[in-house]
């Protein structure tokens, strides 16, 4: 319990001042839930309805947002991508002054199937490597992408993955220095439950989904990927 002296503003006031360093402070992170009303209540030793003037006022600052039914939450900025002919996750974040992660979340070998074939140009029973790899922003996830290559043509990229952190510099440590973008597919959907528990986010908030071709620059197929975006957190733009 934190007592509120008398300091010639409201008590409403001081405990909206209090959020509010705790979240520059990073006590409360972009997207993370807040405690509830009763707790902050409880904290400040004042009624419920002061704290609820300080939440009211910090939403109007646009520090914090309130979802129905679930909470208040520290607000998000949301990351411009920009989806262009040479697309590449850890420039178009770090452009924004932000910091860019990746987690290889797994790796597998398959054959190709029929989508991923006609995708890349391949047989059906051609044998892909696919990068499982939960993209971050500021060490907090955005996206959540399956990156699939003709292993034959892709010798020594989950090596060269591990050591980067980056696709585009993993390709260019075996030999591919370039590739662009071909096409690009958005839909949404709703996130199952293993892919809502990776993004960090509750199982009924809707993910984009872009499925891409990437090829080299004499146009042979290059890359076929899957990736989810938590709808929140990203806002696509589609260049010439």
């Amino acid at each position: 319990m934190i007592s509120m002296k008398e300091s010639g503003l409201a008590l409403w006031r001081q405990i909206a001042e209090k959020i509010e360093v705790d979240i520059a402070k990073g006590t409360y992170k972009p997207g993370e839930k807040l405690p509830t009303e009763f707790s902050f209540a409880a904290r400040f030793d004042v009624n419920r309805h002061t704290v609820r003037r300080a939440i009211a006022y910090l939403v109007e600052k646009g520090l914090l947002h309130v979802e129905q039914g679930r909470g208040t939450f520290v607000f998000e900025h949301v990351v411009d991508y920009a989806v262009g002919k040479r697309t590449r996750f850890s420039q178009i974040i770090a452009d924004q002054h932000r910091a860019p992660g990746g987690v290889l979340v797994a790796v597998e070998q398959r054959p190709a199937g029929p989508v991923a074939a006609k995708a890349l140009q391949v047989s059906k029973t051609e044998k892909l490597v696919m990068l499982r790899i939960l993209g971050e922003v500021d060490g907090r996830p955005m996206s959540l992408g399956d990156h699939m290559f003709c292993a034959a043509q892709t010798p020594g990229l989950v090596e060269a993955y591990g050591e980067s952190k980056s696709l585009t510099r993993a390709l260019a440590a075996i030999g591919i220095p370039d590739y662009v973008r071909k096409i690009t597919h958005v839909t949404a959907r709703l996130p199952t439950r293993n892919e809502a528990t990776l993004l960090q986010q509750p199982p009924n908030r809707p993910v984009l989904v872009s499925e891409s071709i990437n090829v080299r620059p004499d146009a042979t197929p290059l890359e076929y990927g899957v990736t989810l975006f938590a709808g929140d957190r990203v806002q696509l733009i589609f260049e010439p």
